[in-house]
C-alpha cells in the first residue's frame, strides 16, 4: 500500500496570504499594498463585499450627472461623441425621477444647473419640462409620456460600453450607482460592432449601398416620435467661420513670377491706360495676402515648377486683357459672346462634356464605356508614344478605352492659352473620367492610355472634379459619399459622409480649401466640406427637385446651384443663406453652370435646349418689376424639357402677361435673367466662362 499524503484545504484566505509573501518576498511592495487593501473588501468565500449604499436623496441625480458629464469631457476624443449621446436621456430621466418622487424645487434647481447645455438643439422639450410640478403631469404630458412608456435605444461601441460600465462600477458612490440604474430602468443600450450606427454614420451608408437589411432600430437612436437633436436640417447651425479669399501663391514662385513679367514689360509695354503686367501682378498678390485667404500649410502641395510659372504669367496676362464684364445697368446687360459647339451622329450615347482651360480640347463620355477626345481646331492628337504596328493613323480625335461601363464624368487638369500661341509647356496633362464600374480612371493626354484607376466608392462614380490647383481631385457616387483624392496616392484622403442619398454633384472653392457636394431623390441638399479637416461647415436647403448642377463663384463668395425643375439658386457662403432664386429654364433640368471672371454673370445650359446669362449682382425682386402684376417676375416660353420638340425659347425682352392665365408651356422669368440663346434641337451639356470672359457652350444635335 502506498502512503496518502493529505493536502491542507486551500481557502481563499490562505491563497491570498501566500500571494502576499510572495510578493513580499520579491519585492513588489504596491502591488503587495494594492491586493492588502483589496482583500479587506471580500468575505470568506472570496467574493467582494457588498456594501450597503445610503440613500443620497435628491441631491443624487445631481452628483450622478456632473459626474458623468466630466468623465465624457475627460475621456478621449474618439469616444466623446458617442458618450455625449447619454447626457441628454440621462438628463431627461433624472428631472422625471425628481417630479415623481414629489420633489419640484430641486427639479427645477437641476433644470437650471445643467439645463443650458441643451438649449441649442433641445430648447423646446426643456421649455416643456419646465412646467411640470407633479407627479401625474409626468404620464399626461406628451413629451414625458413617450420616455416613460418607451426605452431610449443608445447605440454604443462595444469597447465604449465596457468602458462606461467599469468607470461607473468603480465609481458606484459617487453616483455610478445611480447612472446604472436609470440606464437599466429606462434604456436600452445596443453594442455595435463599429459605433455609433444612425443614418449619417459610415457603417449605416456602407449598409443600405451594399443592399443589407437593417433593422429600423439599429439605424435610429433614441424614442420614435421624440426629437433626438439629429436630423439632415439640423445638423448644422452654418455658423462655422470660413476663409473664403484666395490662396497666398508660394514665395518662390511669386518671386520667379514676378521676374518673369518684368522682362515682358520691357519686350511689349502696356498700352496707355493699361496697367503693366508686374502691376497687375502686384494687385492680384495684395488681394491674395489678405487675412481672409487659407494658409499653404493647412493643404500640401508639391513644389513649383517652370510650367508652373509659365501658367502663372499668362494667368496674369488674360486677367488683364480679358473682355470686362460689370453688372449691368439700367436693365440693360453685357454684350457677351457664345461659341457653340454641337456634336451630330452621337445617337444620344453622350452622357457628358468637357472643355480643357486652354480651350484647345474637349472630351466626352459615352454609354458605350470609352472616352473620347477631340482637339477643337482639328488639329492631330500626337501621342510621344511610337506607333505600334496596329495603330490607327493619327486624327483629331481619339478614344479612351478602359472603363466597364457607361462613363458619366470626365475633368481636365488645369491649364492655360500657351505663350505666342505654344500650348506644349501649359495644356492639359491629365484627364480624369468617373463610371458606373466604380472607378475613377486617370488617363495621359500626352500618351492616350490609362495612367491608374482608383477604387473606393461602392457604386456607380457620378462626377469627378480636378482641384483649382490640380494634383488634389474629388469624386461622389450612388455610396452617399465625396471622398478626395491625391494623384500620388492610390487609395483616397478624405470620406466625406453626411448626404442622405446619392450624391449626384461636386465642386471646388477657387482657393481649393472647400468642396462643395449635392445630394438627390430624398436629400436634395447642397453640403460644403473643410478639405483640411474633412468637417461638413455648410448645409443649404432649399431645392424641392433634385440638384443637377454646382458651381463656386471665382470671388469665393457666392456658390450657384441648378435642379431639374429649372431653377438656380445662389448662396451666400459666408452668411449661410439664400441670396434669390433664378428662373427661366424649362423643366428637365439646367445640366451646367459657369461665372465670369468678375463672378457678376452667370451663365447657365440644360435640357430646354437654351443658353442663359443670368445678372448675378441683380435682385429677383427689383422694384422696377413690382408693379407687373406678375409677382416680380416675367412670364414667357422657357423650353420644353424635351429637347426634340423645342419650338424655341422667349428672349428676355418677353412682356409680362398681367390678367391671363399662364399657359401649361409657359415658364415664370425673373427679371434677373440678361438673355437667351436658344439652339435649333440641341440640348445643352456643358457651358463654360474662359479666362478672357468668352462663353464656350457644348451639346448634342438631336433630330
Amino acid at each position: 500500500m502506498m502512503p496518502t499524503y493529505l493536502q491542507p484545504k486551500s481557502t481563499p484566505s490562505n491563497i491570498t496570504k501566500q500571494v502576499i509573501e510572495y510578493l513580499v518576498k520579491k519585492g513588489y511592495n504596491r502591488t503587495e499594498q494594492m491586493l492588502r487593501q483589496e482583500s479587506q473588501h471580500l468575505d470568506k468565500d472570496g467574493k467582494p463585499v457588498k456594501e450597503q449604499v445610503e440613500d443620497q436623496g435628491p441631491a443624487k441625480y445631481s452628483k450622478a450627472f456632473l459626474l458623468l458629464s466630466n468623465w465624457i469631457d475627460q475621456n478621449l476624443d474618439i469616444y466623446k461623441y458617442e458618450l455625449r449621446r447619454l447626457l441628454w436621456p440621462m438628463f431627461v430621466y433624472s428631472y422625471i425621477e425628481l417630479i415623481n418622487h414629489g420633489i419640484p424645487t430641486d427639479a427645477e434647481k437641476f433644470i437650471q444647473e445643467f439645463g443650458r447645455q441643451f438649449e441649442a438643439i433641445h430648447q423646446d422639450e426643456l421649455r416643456t419640462l419646465s412646467t411640470l410640478q407633479l407627479p401625474p403631469q409626468t404620464r399626461q404630458n406628451s413629451i414625458t409620456k413617450l420616455y416613460l412608456e418607451n426605452k431610449y435605444r443608445i447605440p454604443l461601441n462595444t469597447h465604449v460600453y465596457y468602458n462606461l460600465i467599469t468607470f461607473l462600477e468603480s465609481n458606484g458612490k459617487a453616483g455610478g450607482d445611480t447612472i446604472i440604474y436609470l440606464l437599466q430602468t429606462f434604456c436600452d443600450i445596443r453594442e455595435t460592432t463599429r459605433g455609433p450606427i444612425d443614418q449619417f454614420s459610415f457603417e449605416a451608408i456602407i449598409n443600405q449601398a451594399k443592399g443589407v437589411d437593417t433593422e429600423e432600430t439599429d439605424l435610429q437612436e433614441g424614442i420614435p416620435g421624440a426629437f433626438t437633436g439629429v436630423t439632415n436640417k439640423d445638423i448644422m447651425s452654418n455658423t462655422a467661420a470660413l476663409r473664403l479669399g484666395p490662396l497666398a501663391m508660394e514665395a518662390d514662385l511669386a518671386m520667379d513670377v514676378r521676374a518673369e513679367l518684368e522682362d515682358e514689360d520691357l519686350k511689349n509695354p502696356a498700352e496707355q491706360g493699361k496697367l503693366s503686367l508686374v502691376e497687375e501682378f502686384e494687385r492680384n498678390i495684395k488681394r491674395e495676402d489678405s487675412a481672409d485667404g487659407p494658409s499653404r500649410a493647412d493643404i500640401p502641395y508639391p513644389p513649383s515648377r517652370a510650367r508652373d510659372v509659365m501658367m502663372e504669367v499668362q494667368k496674369i496676362k488674360e486677367n488683364r486683357d480679358r473682355f470686362k464684364i460689370e453688372s449691368r445697368t439700367g436693365g440693360i446687360g453685357p454684350a457677351v459672346s457664345i461659341c457653340m459647339f454641337t456634336f451630330h451622329n452621337t445617337l444620344d450615347t453622350i452622357t457628358c462634356l468637357e472643355f480643357s482651360d486652354d480651350t484647345n480640347l474637349v472630351a466626352a463620355g459615352t454609354e458605350e464605356s470609352y472616352v473620347r477626345v477631340w482637339h477643337l481646331h482639328g488639329d492631330i492628337l500626337k501621342s510621344i508614344l511610337p506607333p505600334g504596328p496596329n495603330d490607327p493613323p493619327p486624327a483629331s480625335s481619339r478614344r479612351l478605352i478602359g472603363h466597364a461601363g457607361p462613363v458619366y464624368s470626365v475633368s481636365f487638369s488645369p491649364s492655360i492659352i500657351g505663350p505666342d500661341g505654344s500650348e506644349e509647356t501649359t495644356r492639359p496633362r491629365l484627364l480624369l473620367s468617373s463610371s458606373a464600374d466604380k472607378t475613377v480612371r486617370m488617363w495621359s493626354l500626352e500618351t492616350f492610355t490609362c495612367l491608374c484607376v482608383f477604387k473606393g466608392h461602392d457604386g456607380p462614380v457620378w462626377n469627378v472634379r480636378w482641384s483649382p490647383f490640380g494634383h488634389y481631385f474629388a469624386s461622389c457616387g450612388w455610396d452617399k459619399t465625396v471622398r478626395v483624392w491625391g494623384q500620388d496616392h492610390i487609395s483616397y484622403l478624405r470620406l466625406l459622409a453626411g448626404h442622405d442619398s446619392s450624391v449626384n454633384q461636386v465642386a471646388w472653392h477657387p482657393n481649393g480649401a472647400y468642396i462643395f457636394s449635392a445630394s438627390d431623390q430624398v436629400d436634395k441638399s447642397v453640403r460644403m466640406w473643410s478639405f483640411a479637416t474633412g468637417d461638413c461647415v455648410r448645409v443649404f436647403p432649399g431645392h424641392t427637385e433634385y440638384i443637377s448642377a454646382l458651381e463656386c463663384a471665382p470671388s469665393g463668395k457666392i456658390l450657384a446651384s441648378a435642379d431639374a425643375g429649372g431653377t438656380i439658386i445662389l448662396w451666400d457662403l459666408a452668411k449661410g443663406t439664400m441670396i434669390k432664386r433664378c428662373r427661366g429654364h424649362g423643366r428637365g433640368g439646367i445640366w451646367s453652370l459657369s461665372f465670369s471672371v468678375e463672378s457678376t454673370v452667370l451663365v447657365s445650359g440644360g435640357a430646354d435646349g437654351t443658353v442663359r446669362v443670368w445678372d448675378v449682382e441683380l435682385p429677383s425682386s427689383s422694384d422696377s418689376y413690382k408693379d407687373s402684376g406678375s409677382g416680380g417676375e416675367i412670364v414667357g416660353t422657357g423650353g420644353q424639357a424635351d429637347a426634340t420638340r423645342i419650338s424655341g425659347a422667349a428672349p428676355a425682352t418677353a412682356s409680362a402677361v398681367v390678367g391671363q392665365k399662364k399657359k401649361g408651356k409657359d415658364t415664370m422669368i425673373t427679371p434677373d435673367q440678361i438673355s437667351a440663346f436658344p439652339t435649333k434641337k440641341s440640348p445643352v451639356y456643358k457651358t463654360k466662362f474662359t479666362r478672357m470672359n468668352l462663353i464656350m457652350a457644348g451639346g448634342l444635335y438631336l433630330p
